[in-house]
C-alpha cells in the first residue's frame, strides 16, 4: 500500500514555529516514526510552500496511490484550486490539520478543501497523521 503525505506552506518549520499551537517536534522526526510504525507500508512524503506545486503532486499520485493525507496550511481556507484538484483525482484524500482550526480565528473555520476528502481530521496534533494511515487500512 502506497500513502503520500503532503504537507503545505509553513509546515517546514514544525518544531520551530508556534509550538505552543503545532507542538515542538519537526515533521521529519515525526515521519520516521510513522514509517517505523508502519513498516509494511511505502509511506511517501511531500511538503511545499507553493500552490501550484501542490496541485502538481497531487496530480502525480492521484491516480497510483492507495491513499493520500493533505495538511494544506493556510490554503486550506483560500485555494478553490487545490480543491479543484482533490475533485479531480481518483485516490481518495484524507485532510489533517495538526490544531483544531475551529477552535482559532473564524478564518480558519471554512475548509474549502475539505468537502472533497473522504474524511477531515482537526486537532489531534501530529497524531492526525497516524489517525488518517490507520483510515485508510480499514
Amino acid at each position: 500500500m502506497k500513502i503520500q503525505i503532503i504537507n503545505g506552506p509553513n509546515l517546514n518549520l514544525l518544531g520551530i514555529r508556534e509550538p505552543s499551537i503545532y507542538g515542538a517536534e519537526g515533521f521529519d522526526s515525526y515521519i520516521d516514526k510513522l514509517r517505523e510504525l508502519y513498516s509494511i507500508l511505502e509511506i511517501e512524503y511531500y511538503q511545499s510552500n507553493v500552490e501550484g506545486e501542490l496541485i502538481n503532486k497531487l496530480h502525480e499520485v492521484g491516480f497510483s496511490f492507495d491513499g493520500i493525507i493533505i495538511n494544506a496550511g493556510g490554503y486550506t481556507h483560500t485555494s478553490v484550486a487545490i480543491a479543484d484538484a482533490i475533485a479531480a483525482i481518483n485516490t481518495p484524500v484524507i485532510e489533517v490539520h495538526i490544531s483544531n482550526i475551529y477552535a482559532r480565528e473564524e478564518y480558519r473555520h471554512v475548509s474549502l478543501t475539505g468537502k472533497n476528502c473522504r474524511g477531515v481530521l482537526t486537532g489531534f496534533g501530529l497524531d492526525g497523521y497516524r489517525l488518517a494511515i490507520e483510515s485508510f487500512l480499514k
